[in-house]
């Protein structure tokens, strides 16, 4: 049996088996019922190795061994691993949810807080900045940043800038609504993202611009996020974001929007004209 080294390494990965196990299973597969010494010639396992392989399988409920003898193993089928995998990861990640939901209600927290806050009085407000690389991290930080604001957003980013962050921040932006935050969102609106426009338009206000070419997020007149660089330009692995914990800064960047925004054409107008 033959089988690419690429689609070993797939396999490895998602179903987190080392290369021996990937072996043994795929052979096991391509044969349905098998013995271990078939499995080691077929899969060139070394034959001292396919038992205790099989064993680890068969603890993992890749593989049932069938009574009788000679020994002979069983492949179970692909689709029911992988819900049963599903089924643990799940039950794995709601318990440590729940850990960490614990955590919270916990004098150890308490303590982390504590030490935190005497930790921010000793810094200065200029340290409260910093550089993030790689397009998931930036949202990852803009995410949090979504999820602790109080009273107001304001985004401003490209078209395709438009579909990527309403993808990736949909739930936390929904949550805005929920907590009555005050939303603004500027940017290109054109047919390629008119649906995502009419989505954020049910949480904000949107309003539609072909000349200001920024991203950057304000959070409470407190927290800013802006890219450095065009994202027409740049792969999402290079691309740059600058963070900063500044209410003076905040604000006047808010203050000089407050002045584009009422000049801005109203986002409801594009999205009805190009929505038909």
């Amino acid at each position: 049996m033959i089988v690419k080294e690429s689609f070993l390494q797939k396999l490895r990965h998602a179903f987190n088996l080392n290369i021996y196990e990937v072996k043994i299973w795929t052979a096991l597969l391509s044969r349905g019922i098998s013995t271990a010494g078939e499995l080691s010639d077929i899969s060139e396992v070394p034959r001292s190795r396919s038992y205790d392989v099989l064993e680890t399988l068969e603890k993992k409920g890749f593989v049932i061994m069938k009574l009788g003898k000679p020994i002979k193993y069983i492949a179970i089928k692909p689709e029911d691993i992988v819900r049963r995998i599903k089924k643990d990861v799940k039950i794995k990640l709601d318990r440590k949810i729940k850990q960490l939901e614990d955590v919270k209600s916990t004098p150890f927290y308490d303590e982390l807080q504590k030490l935190h806050t005497k930790g921010v009085k000793l810094v200065e407000p200029s340290d409260f900045t910093g550089s993030l690389r790689n397009r998931e991290n930036i949202y990852q930080k803009l995410s949090s940043m979504l999820e602790n604001a109080k009273s107001s957003v304001t985004l401003v980013t490209s078209a395709e800038g438009l579909k990527r962050k309403n993808n990736v921040l949909k739930k936390s932006l929904k949550k805005l609504k929920d907590k009555n935050i005050k939303v603004r969102v500027v940017a290109p609106i054109t047919k390629d993202n008119v649906d995502v426009a009419k989505e954020l338009a049910q949480i904000g206000e949107i309003k539609n611009t072909q000349r200001i070419n920024a991203r950057f997020v304000v959070v409470d007149d407190k927290e800013v996020l802006f890219m450095v660089l065009d994202d027409k330009d740049i792969h999402s692995n290079y691309d740059v974001g600058i963070w900063m914990d500044t209410p003076y800064f905040s604000k006047a960047m808010n203050d000089m929007f407050d002045v584009v925004w009422n000049n801005l054409e109203d986002g409801n107008k594009v999205i009805a004209k190009l929505g038909k």
